[in-house]
Parts: structure tokens; sequence; C-alpha cells
């Protein structure tokens, strides 16, 4: 509006715009206030060096106050050095009166700008323009601002665009994993995207983050009883995981671009109790102490169309399927983080979802084969199809158990594990009992079902805290010896970095909550291998718990562009990030110790 309603404002003649004691132009309008802030207040701007080849720049935007998307400028005379195009948010869409639609953003900016510079280039001289308004009905002249930064060595020369995608980069630049997935996002190809998410879907349907999916489907397909086709299997399958795939993209898409962070929302104790509500009731229904069905004036309506065909029941399949793609937010991979930085950071939304639909379907092409080899293998009659089924019904109860594991403490969740087992002891004891088929298999895994129980109750007596290792010595007393102090805010944060430069100390940042399961993993396997273990207690340690997902916890997740725990950010002595070491999800100690390594090098 800036630009152009003054230029209009001026050449008409019946219109003489005022004016304020500095300058700036008052537009007519009946929400014109006689007060206005000076524009450093109304807008603050702040730079920050990144990465070796990436600038952050950040505005505070007063409340009542916007900028114009289209009024920034970013430029350099500095000999050696080539700024890309900048990463912008999507912003908010302002009618202007003469000047049609413009992009505007209220209370913040953050925008990203990449650098490029020759071998031996450092020092940035960076100039920034912009130009924003008041609502009441001022427009401020264009703003320019200058910065001296110097960028850390090793970023490769390059053009405005990434070439490459395998490694870490070249020009011995390191770059994080999620990282180079959204750069190949932005850059690559839409058949070459496909392809690559599609793997790492595939690769992630394996992880404990998905599994829990396999008892879910398998369970859907038993219940279909003794008549259930191969045909009908792959189809119920099908809808299952198209559920899922449908479901994941959109709501990943819409929360990335509406800035949210999909873990917190999901992870919220009443969402995690409805949904283990939901798999017990499952549970029970599959032991048989009631059956499941729609009311019945919903199935005369649907009589007639369930004789005609024999979906009737795909739509509570794809139902399932849906939240089931809501349990997998609990975990956070580069490759979703990848797709998620180019949806919230003003990127492309197609190309983002595009990689997210394909990531779906790679997780969920196991669960094609599963499913559909459930209706073949199962047998057609019998007492056994009442005892898989059943046996479907405890791993849900697992399910449960793994969720509510979430909201409780590693001890007590040794005893909420406890109560599948005894399912999976009774149901197969009843079967030997009965003398049916398979009785010594049937013996065996029921005694080790109980033995297991035991020892779990036994470990979380002791206090033990992995269920893996009920009977260890707790393997958290290691990590948790490492001096972690709590920064609750944005502020927090600031002061404690600002320390640790002042005594010459790097710093290392843990997000962390209580529901992340990937975080409890960082902790009892990574940080406390020795070799990590004694890199870290070198460093500042800092600890963002975000659980409660309060106002202070989002602030700090939209400060860095977080979607969720566990992310670890490293900062150096002089008090910038390390932005290209940032560690998304659980990592291994042998490879953590060495991004440690290098991103609290003097030279990283």
């Amino acid at each position: 509006m800036a630009a152009g309603a003054l230029l209009l404002l001026a050449a008409a003649p019946t219109a003489v715009p005022a004016a304020d004691a500095n300058g700036n132009t008052l537009l007519p309008g009946p929400a014109r206030s006689d007060t206005f802030l000076a524009p450093d207040v109304a807008f603050r701007l702040a730079a920050t060096v990144e990465s070796p080849d990436r600038v952050r720049l950040s505005w505070a935007i007063v409340p009542g106050y916007y900028l114009y998307q289209s009024r920034l400028k970013f430029s350099t005379t500095s000999p050696g050095m080539t700024l890309g195009k900048p990463e912008l948010p999507a912003g908010d869409t302002k009618n202007d009166e003469y000047f049609g639609k413009q992009v505007v953003y209220h209370n913040g900016l953050i925008a990203h700008l990449p650098v490029a510079h020759a071998a031996g280039a450092s020092a940035l001289t960076l100039s920034v323009t912009y130009q924003g308004c008041a609502e009441a009905g001022l427009c401020y002249p264009p703003i320019t601002k200058q910065f001296d930064l110097r960028l850390p060595a090793g970023a490769a020369a390059a053009g405005g665009s990434a070439t490459g995608t395998g490694g870490n980069g070249g020009g011995g630049a390191f770059v994080s994993e999620q990282d180079r997935l959204a750069r190949m996002i932005r850059t690559g190809s839409l058949a070459g995207i496909i392809a690559t998410f599609f793997g790492i879907g595939l690769l992630l349907a394996f992880t404990p983050c998905v599994l829990p999916m396999v008892p879910i489907l398998s369970g859907l397909i038993a219940g279909q009883g003794a008549n259930v086709t191969t045909q009908r299997a792959f189809l119920l399958s099908l809808t299952y995981v198209l559920g899922m795939a449908v479901t994941y993209t959109v709501a990943g898409a819409a929360f990335a671009a509406a800035g949210h962070q999909v873990q917190a929302v999901f992870q919220q104790p009443w969402i995690i109790l409805l949904f283990a509500a939901l798999f017990i009731a499952l549970a029970l229904s599959m032991f048989g102490l009631y059956t499941l069905q729609m009311p019945a004036a919903i199935q005369e309506r649907l009589a007639s169309t369930s004789n005609r065909q024999r979906a009737g029941t795909f739509g509570g399949v794809a139902v399932m399927g849906a939240l089931s793609a809501l349990i997998v937010t609990a975990c956070v991979a580069p490759a979703l983080v990848g797709a998620l930085l180019v949806i919230g950071q003003g990127g492309d939304v197609v190309r983002g979802a595009v990689a997210l639909f394909a990531m779906s379907l790679g997780m969920g092409a196991p669960l094609l084969v599963i499913g559909t080899s459930a209706g073949k293998l199962l047998p057609r009659a019998g007492a056994w199809m009442d005892t898989v089924k059943q046996l479907f019904g405890a791993l849900m109860l697992g399910v449960a158990a793994w969720m509510l594991a979430r909201l409780v403490g590693d001890r007590w969740s040794l005893l909420l594990y406890c109560v599948p087992l005894a399912a999976v002891f009774v149901v197969l004891w009843r079967v030997q009992a009965r003398g049916t088929g398979g009785r010594t298999l049937g013996r065996a895994v029921a005694v080790g079902a109980a033995v297991y129980a035991i020892v779990l109750g036994v470990g979380a007596a002791r206090g033990g805290t992995d269920p893996l290792h009920p009977l260890a010595a707790p393997a958290l007393a290691q990590a948790q010896e490492l001096p972690f102090a709590r920064v609750g805010s944005v502020d927090e944060l600031d002061r404690a970095v600002q320390a640790a430069g002042r005594s010459g100390r790097a710093v290392l940042l843990d997000f962390y909550a209580d529901w992340c399961t990937s975080c409890k993993e960082m902790e009892r396997y990574t940080f406390s291998d020795p070799r990590v273990h004694a890199a870290l207690m070198q460093l500042t340690l800092l600890r963002a718990d975000v659980t409660a997902n309060n106002a202070d916890d989002q602030a700090l997740l939209k400060r860095f562009g977080i979607f969720g725990p566990p992310t670890i950010a490293f900062y150096g002595q002089d008090g910038v990030e390390r932005r290209n070491y940032r560690v998304v999800g659980y990592m291994k100690a042998d490879e953590f110790a060495q991004v440690v390594a290098r991103a609290t090098s003097p030279g990283g």
C-alpha cells in the first residue's frame, strides 16, 4: 500500500496528505491515530549468521503495524559474496485500495538468506531494505539497515542454487540431513523427490514409531472373520494406508503452513488418553466382551448398499488409518522436518506435500503386504481364528500401553507393558487347556510372556527404566549427571548463551519433552555413551523442556523454526548458532560424537 498509495495521493489535486513531525505520511482514514511509534521501535530488525552459507534476519513487529513482502530488498557490496533467493514465510494477504493484493507480515518475520562466497572470503556487508505501515493510517518511508557480518569458514563457493544431492555438501561444509532434504525438495525434480521420500518412508516403516500400526491393521483384518478373502484383505489394507497417507500429508502441510508444531498438538495428555482408550475398547471387543457395530437405524439404511458391495467397513478402516497417522506424529525424522521446513518457511506447499505423501506411502507399503498376507494365511474357520483375533487384541493393548507410557515415568511404563503380556499368557494358556493344535508352541510362548511380565515387574520394583533390559541398573543415571540448565523462554536462552560466550564455552541446546520417545532414547543410548558424555562435559548444556507446550515453549520452537523434539542446536563461543549442525531425531552415539566435535571446533 505504501508506495502505490503515496504516489496516487500525491497526484490527486484534491487530496493533500498530512505529515507528522518526522515527515512520515499520514493516510486518510477513520482509524487514524495521533501518535505513532518510531520506525525502529515498530520494526526491530536483527541479523545473525546461521551457518557458513546462511544468514537469519528477524523482525519483531509491534501489534498494529505490518511490513510489505514486496518491499524487502537484500544486497551486498562485499567482494566474492553472492546472495541467493531469500526464504520467506507465506505472510498475510491484504487488499490494498490502490495497489491491489499485497502480502504483509504482522507481529514478526523470520527470513533466511542463502550466501555463497569464494574461498577465503568471510566478511559480509549486508544491506537490508524494508517498508511498513501502521494500521491506523501512517506509512513509513523505506528503511535501510546495514550489517557487518563474518561468515564461518567452510562454505562452498556456489551459485544461488544447490548442486548435487549426495553427502553433506561440497567444499567441506557440513549440512544436516534435514537441510539437505529440504534443499532437495526445493530444487530437485518431482520424480526424484517421490522416489527418495518413498524410500525413506519404507525405512521408517521398520522403526518403533510405525510398528504399532502393524497390530492395528492386522486386528482390523482379523476382525473381518473367517470369510475374508485375499482381495478384500488387500482392499482393506489399501484403504487403511491411503487414509493414513492423506491425513498425514494434509495435517502435516496445514500445521507447517500455519506455523504449529505437529508433535505437540497431538501429544496433549487428553488426546493420548483418548487414543489409548480407543485401542483398549478395540482390544476388549476382540476378546469377545462385546461387539462393536453401527446403530440399527444406520445399518438398515446401509443394508441395500451392503448387499450390492462388500465395502461396508471400508469407512471405518479409513478412519483408523487417519488415527494411526496422528500416532506417527510422535516421531520426527529428518525427512519429515525437511518437508515441513519447505512448507513452513515460505517454500512450496505442493512440493512439500508431495514429499509427505510419498513418504507416507513408503511407510504404508509393508502394511499392504502384511494386511494382504493376513487375509491369505489366516485359517478360514475354527477355534484358532478366535485365538488369532484375541492375540491381536493383546497387541492393541500393547499399543495403548506404548501411548500411555508417554504420560508416566519410565519405571511405571514397565508395569504398563505387563498388561498385554498377561493377556498373551491368558489367551495362549486357554488354547493349550482346550487341547487344540499347536499346544507345545502355544505353551512355550505363554510361559515366555508370563516370565517377561514377571521380570518387568521385578525391574520396576528395583527402579529399572528400560523395558528391553528391565533388570539392568538404570541406564539414565549417567546421562542425568550431565549438568543441563533449564531455559524456559527466549530471554533466558539469550542470557545463557551470552554468559557462555563470555566464559569462552560453546553451547548445546537440547529440546526435550516427556512424551518424546526419541528424546528418551537419546538420553539412554547416546548421552550416556562415555565418549559423548566426555565431549558434552566441555560444553555449556542447556535444555528447553517443551512438554507443556505453553506460550514460552511455542516461542522457543518458533524462534528456531522447530517442529518438535528431539532437536539439538549448537552455539559457538561467539554466541552464533551453527545451524547446519542441528540434529533432528534420534542419532547413534558414534555419529553424534562426530557432530559434537565438528560443531564445537574453533573453525566450525
